[in-house]
């Protein structure tokens, strides 16, 4: 199977990536990233022993131009599976945040996974098989509020939506579709080992890591899981609500 990660060059999309490097299943993971170098992320995924590559996408440019990229990312393809890694956050009351705020995460966020699963469609439906996941964020898929976030949420909840509705329209051509809500996880290099001998503020009483978000795409992406389309699963140490998630108030 192949590959594409988005927004993989750091963060937890970087650890998505080298974590379905590691499954055995794939012989290449594409990547794409904006400003940071991919050198890294390249560098772990060929040490379990497959083919990688990186594509330079500005999923905030102007369409055309991310369409164009997308295009020539295709050439790595054609991808099994796709995690749109790509999510930008800004955090701001309703009151300070402006338009250009409001477009980061709508195009960061919903117009990401939209064009990104848009190139990579076609070739599922032709062969009858295709893995895509999106990243949400605690409560998106319920609209639970947090103050600060309002366009962010936004934006996920949307992608919910998105995500979801997919789901239903390629379930019959072997696709599915699925949603990971990642809790507060604040350390995007945090080790899993390092993680069980740390305490963090949630009901589990550690640190979220990378690691527990690639096993939860693991999952989904599984060529055997074919009956699990539409799903979102909380990766979050069991962190529910705004007063527990403690977000940064600006």
């Amino acid at each position: 199977m192949r590959a594409l990660v988005t927004g993989a060059a750091t963060g937890l999309a970087r650890g998505v990536a080298i974590g379905l490097a590691q499954t055995g299943w794939f012989e290449h993971v594409a990547v794409t990233y904006r400003a940071t170098p991919a050198d890294e992320v390249l560098a772990r995924i060929r040490e379990a022993g497959i083919a990688a590559s990186a594509y330079p996408v500005e999923f905030l440019g102007e369409e055309d131009d991310v369409v164009a990229a997308l295009d020539a990312a295709m050439a790595g393809g054609p991808y099994d599976v796709l995690v749109c890694g790509v999510g930008p956050m800004i955090i701001k009351r309703f009151e300070r945040a402006g338009l250009d705020d409001y477009r980061a995460m709508f195009d960061g966020n919903v117009r990401s996974a939209v064009l990104a699963a848009r190139a990579v469609l076609p070739a599922m439906r032709a062969r009858a098989f295709g893995r895509i996941v999106v990243f949400g964020m605690n409560g998106s898929s319920v609209t639970r509020p947090v103050k600060g976030f309002s366009f962010h949420l936004a934006a996920k909840s949307a992608l919910v939506a998105f995500a979801r509705t997919l789901a239903l329209e390629e379930a019959g051509a072997g696709i599915t579709v699925n949603v990971i809500e990642p809790g507060d996880i604040r350390e995007k290099t945090l080790s899993r080992a390092d993680a069980l001998t740390r305490t963090a503020g949630n009901p589990r009483g550690r640190p979220g890591t990378a690691e527990d978000v690639a096993r939860a795409v693991r999952f989904f992406v599984d060529p055997e899981n074919d009956f699990v389309t539409g799903s979102v699963l909380a990766v979050t140490g069991g962190l529910v609500g705004a007063a527990e998630a403690k977000a940064a108030q600006p």
